[in-house]
């Protein structure tokens, strides 16, 4: 008899303790506001938070690629429309030089500016970006990861911006300069045939910039909008829905306060009490 009270007693211990154990672990999770503390309250949600974790990361690494691309084209389309710009400037002064009214000395200073708009041409394709790398590769373009299976090159190499048949702008220009200065007709017709098709060159580039930061757009809103979807299931999972737990809290609190009041009244009884 004696032994199966202990036995009842023991039992009464441990369930005590586990009903304990239960308040405290809600208690927990409105505290940090996790349902999930570990692996083992729900392996099947916990894998689950893992896998959209995993998600997220690669998203945010995404996102910091789509921010560099993104300034990069901004850079890239601001150079493009001062190259624009320069490349006019010189077919206009070699079209006016080739009037064949121009003094030598006028010669000599459209030869001048068209050598010093050279000179810009070649230090813009020499552009660096915030990091201090060249904003136009000077080999193949440079090309970023934006999704699992989306890549290409947000700006375009040196070469695809400021080379046209196989000669640099700059050399063009130059070229355009020795004609003026020489008051080479021929040549200068050459250098206006040129010119045409730079400018021409450019704004297709120009152009291509400004598609890429329409696609860079459009892929940012649709990481956004992934990164929404997946931050409210992880919350569905993970966080603890707090007026179920404040209930289950409430709840879980009676039950231990009546189980400990039940036992501290059982154990005040002496052994003849129980006895009889």
């Amino acid at each position: 008899m004696i032994n199966a009270v202990g036995n009842r007693m023991t039992r009464e211990i441990a369930r005590q303790q586990k009903l304990a154990d239960q308040l405290e672990r809600t208690q927990v999770q409105i505290s940090t506001g996790k349902r999930l503390q570990r692996m083992s309250d729900d392996a099947v949600a916990a894998r689950r938070i893992a896998t959209i974790g995993k998600t997220q990361a690669s998203i945010d690494g995404w996102t910091a690629n789509l921010n560099t691309a993104t300034a990069l084209a901004s850079q890239a389309d601001g150079v493009l429309k001062t190259a624009s710009d320069l490349l006019g400037r010189a077919r206009e002064l070699t079209l006016s030089a080739s009037t064949g009214s121009m003094s030598p000395t006028d010669r000599a200073t459209v030869a001048a500016e068209l050598g010093a708009i050279a000179d810009e041409l070649d230090a813009l394709a020499a552009t660096r970006d915030s990091n201090g790398e060249p904003l136009f590769a000077g080999g193949a373009a440079r090309v970023m990861r934006f999704d699992s299976d989306v890549t290409f090159a947000p700006v375009p190499s040196a070469a695809d911006v400021f080379v046209v048949g196989g000669n640099s702008l700059s050399t063009g220009l130059r070229d355009a300069a020795t004609a003026v200065a020489a008051s080479d007709s021929a040549g200068m017709g050459d250098a206006l045939d040129a010119l045409s098709a730079a400018i021409g060159h450019v704004a297709d580039q120009h152009a291509a910039i400004g598609l890429s930061a329409g696609r860079l757009e459009r892929i940012g809103d649709g990481l956004k909008a992934r990164g929404i979807a997946l931050a409210d299931e992880r919350s569905a999972v993970e966080d603890t829905d707090l007026s179920i737990a404040i209930a289950q809290l409430n709840a879980q609190d009676l039950t231990l306060g009546a189980a400990q009041a039940a036992f501290a009244k059982i154990n005040r009884q002496t052994l003849f009490d129980i006895l009889n």
